[in-house]
């Protein structure tokens, strides 16, 4: 079965909640993460991305850090973005939204002239952000007592 669905910058109220909402789902209940470091300030500066079904559903999101606020992730060079918060619904897994959502959150990093995205990878999906180019550097680190390693992505 082919299941349709775009991937767009949130816009709006209604779009950040959906973010919200599968952000909730996948982290929050599926994933263990307490609520309260799930959802940050870096919220409202973010550019969110949101993957719909064609009827409108949420399926997937992410979210880009640039400028300041990517400082403290990536290190001091604001050129370099940070993606984070890359979440599909489990219905929706396996079906290019991923792909689509990381593809869509480097084309917003190239729009603000960023030469890098990094990223801090669940060890578990090493091999998702590899096959689409990343390179992971450095020690694992816990985040949210899941392991991490942070990866980086040249554009």
């Amino acid at each position: 079965m082919s299941v349709g669905f775009a991937v767009r910058e949130a816009l709006g109220h209604d779009d950040r909640d959906a973010c919200f909402a599968v952000r909730r789902e996948v982290f929050v209940v599926e994933q263990n993460v307490p609520q309260e470091i799930e959802y940050d300030r870096y919220d409202e500066t973010a550019v969110h991305v949101l993957a719909v079904r064609e009827d409108g559903l949420p399926l997937g999101t992410g979210r880009l850090l640039h400028g300041d606020d990517a400082v403290g992730k990536t290190g001091a060079d604001t050129s370099v973005g940070s993606l984070g918060r890359l979440a599909v619904s489990k219905a929706a897994r396996g079906l290019g939204v991923g792909v689509a959502l990381v593809r869509a959150i480097e084309d917003a990093a190239r729009e603000r002239g960023l030469t890098a995205v990094d990223l801090h990878a669940q060890t578990h999906a090493l091999g998702f952000y590899e096959r689409l180019g990343y390179e992971a550097y450095g020690a694992e680190f816990l985040d949210a007592g899941i392991p991490h390693l942070a990866m980086r992505r040249a554009l």
